[in-house]
């Protein structure tokens, strides 16, 4: 159960539409639901605002289908990240309306069609260096998505051609918060972070050469990025990224984006004109 739902559930109490034992029933199910191979979280949504996302590297495709079952039938939206393709073609056979996201080995379910049409909020703006990239770059934007924000990708801007990158300075100074990933030097970052006054999460990948050491060559130029705001995230950790853009994006409504309207300055007192009576007063003690 989410927040919201569990708000909508208490003024459907106050309001007599739902009886107090129905109600406590539904927020006493067991928070943790154990199976053979498993702990399912159910309350994670109460806590973090989003349920809990399955991890699919290692896990069998009978697992899998059991897990997305349980959290589906429970919370009725599901994120299963780093799927294998066995896995993948056992949900799709259990679950033929399931998004599949296969260069970014993402699957996600809703439990109503409507919910995948439902718009975003906000504005998360991904960047992704090179097409090598793109596998991270689209597991974040699934990501941040399927919690709820809307995201864009932006693709092959990376650092040898700065044309590319320049010709969206207006998207980024119109998002809430950018993610940029490379791999090789992973200078995009601190490229991106000198144009834009956003928050940025860098996202280094393990695509290079050699003295790249899989990822490990741009995690250290982003971790020592010279432009102030950069966040860094693990290598190839395009989930971790999306999770915390949206995070930043939903924590940032208020604030208008760049050539958005200001807010008016208060405005100051007005004092009202003293009364015939209190001149006259003055006028005697004068």
């Amino acid at each position: 159960m989410r927040r919201a739902e569990l708000d909508s559930l208490l003024r459907a109490v106050k309001r007599g539409r739902v009886p107090p034992a129905r109600a406590a029933k539904r927020i006493a199910e067991a928070p943790l639901e154990r199976l053979e191979f498993a702990a399912l979280d159910h309350q994670r949504a109460l806590r973090n605002g989003f349920p809990e996302v399955v991890f699919g590297l290692g896990k069998t495709p009978e697992q899998m289908v059991a897990i997305v079952r349980r959290l589906h039938a429970r919370h009725g939206v599901v994120l299963a990240t780093r799927v294998e393709p066995s896995a993948r073609e056992a949900l799709v056979a259990t679950f033929p309306h399931a998004e599949v996201h296969e260069r970014a080995r993402c699957v996600v379910l809703h439990k109503r069609t409507a919910a995948r049409e439902t718009r975003g909020r906000g504005q998360v703006l991904v960047l992704c260096a090179g097409t090598a990239d793109l596998p991270v770059a689209e597991e974040c934007v699934v990501t941040a998505r399927a919690m709820g924000s809307r995201a864009e990708l932006i693709s092959d801007v990376g650092v040898a051609g700065l044309h590319r990158l320049l010709a969206h300075r207006q998207r980024l100074g119109a998002a809430r918060v950018l993610v940029v990933v490379a791999g090789l030097e992973g200078a995009l970052p601190s490229v991106v972070g000198g144009l834009t006054d956003r928050p940025l999460i860098a996202v280094p990948t393990s695509i290079g050469y050699g003295s790249h050491m899989k990822g490990v060559a741009p995690l250290l130029a982003m971790l020592n990025s010279c432009a102030a705001g950069v966040t860094v995230v693990n290598i190839d950790n395009g989930f971790g990224a999306g999770y915390a853009a949206h995070l930043i994006n939903m924590g940032s409504g208020a604030r208008p984006a760049r050539g958005g309207p200001r807010q008016a300055a208060p405005s100051r007192p007005r004092h009202s004109a003293p009364s015939k009576a209190r001149r006259r007063s003055k006028k005697r003690r004068t």
